[in-house]
């Protein structure tokens, strides 16, 4: 029997409720079992927080020890405890993952899901922006159809296999200092399948799966972008034992646009427009998503200004209605001029003076301002 106390064994105070203690002793034993710790004194530890708990997590005996300690269990017992009696819900849930087993454990055979599978899909710009319905093609294993699933050649049976009894694992019992525990592994004489194939199908070769190439159109929803996934349920690998198949998850990758860019549901789009349109203002044509569109250039227009055309964005993916397509405005400078031009241009600068003053900000200033940088 342990010298220390119970509650300072298992971390606790002696307030503690049971699933405190239980917890406690949970999170020791991973921690302490010698078959995961390979420290010396790993067993004696894992004895000491067996007893700890064999006596306060019973009622009656923890009653006992708060009242006279350990002299006041008698012959209760304080003792190592037999797990397979005392903790089998705790030591089924622990040593799952030490790959052991208490003889509950479900078998090789158990439906298990397909594995997913994950391709590209690129996408021009107006695609990603409006939406289309898209045909792709990828290789998927589907069931053998010459021997529908069963890997044996038409016409033959696969047999039991008399290793594993048909279970498709094979189970080892080993004697440990808590007794007896069960180790079970993959059957190697049918690789878990319990069933042993002595004539093949010539298509699937025993496997019972096939490589396919498949064909399929899939809708596109607006308003994707770049690094958006679709979930296709079902279209993945097929399951195993009659499970579920996987999913295929559709990559999208969008390619860039001539003239127009993105920021979330917004589009962008540079326009240079001329000094005089800047000056004295015009009604110009616009290019947007949805074709040329009229947009009112106020005179006195400056470098940089962004226009707001309502509507003329990506569509939202999950609600309705669309961003704006935001129209920043650059002044070109003409690098060369007629004749005519330089006189118009000499008679401007006349009325305009020569005085020049700096700004507070420039154009990369009103930028940042507009777009939150």
């Amino acid at each position: 029997m342990s010298n220390r106390d119970y509650y300072e064994v298992l971390g606790i105070n002696r307030n503690a409720s049971d699933d405190e203690i239980k917890g406690a002793f949970r999170k020791l034993a991973r921690q302490l079992h010698p078959d995961v710790n390979k420290e010396p004194d790993a067993e004696e530890k894992f004895k000491e927080i067996n007893e700890a708990y064999g006596v306060l997590s019973d009622a009656n005996k923890r009653a006992r020890y708060d009242r006279f300690g350990k002299e006041g269990l008698g012959n209760m017992g304080g003792g190592f405890h037999d797990y397979t009696a005392d903790f089998g819900d705790i030591f089924e849930e622990l040593f799952g993952q030490f790959g052991f087993g208490t003889g509950r454990r479900a078998g090789r055979k158990s439906p298990r899901r397909g594995r997913d599978l994950q391709m590209e899909v690129s996408l021009k710009f107006e695609e990603a922006v409006f939406g289309v319905d898209k045909e792709i093609e990828f290789s998927r294993d589907e069931t053998c159809s010459t021997c529908n699933g069963s890997g044996a050649e038409p016409g033959t049976t696969p047999t039991k296999c008399a290793t594993c009894q048909g279970q498709g694992e094979v189970r080892q019992v080993r004697q440990t200092f808590l007794g007896s525990m069960v180790q079970t592994a993959t059957c190697p004489q049918c690789n878990g399948r319990g069933e042993i194939i002595s004539s093949p199908c010539k298509t699937c070769r025993g496997g019972g799966l096939e490589h396919k190439k498949i064909k399929k159109k899939v809708q596109i929803p607006a308003g994707v972008d770049h690094g958006t996934q679709i979930r296709l349920a079902g279209e993945g690998g097929p399951g195993v034992f009659g499970g579920p198949n996987g999913s295929l998850f559709l990559v999208l990758t969008v390619q860039p646009h001539k003239y127009f860019k993105r920021r979330e549901n917004d589009i962008l789009l540079n326009l240079d427009i001329n000094i005089a349109q800047a000056a004295l203002g015009a009604d110009i044509k616009v290019p947007t998503m949805d074709g040329d569109d009229k947009l009112h250039i106020p005179a006195g227009t400056q470098p940089g200004k962004i226009f707001h055309m309502r509507g003329k964005g990506v569509p939202h993916l999950r609600r309705s209605g669309r961003g704006d397509q935001l129209v920043i405005v650059n002044v070109e400078v003409p690098s060369k001029l007629t004749k005519e031009q330089r006189e118009l241009m000499e008679k401007l600068a006349e009325t305009l003076g020569t005085q020049v003053k700096p700004k507070e900000k420039g154009f990369i200033d009103w930028l940042n301002d507009a777009f939150g940088g």
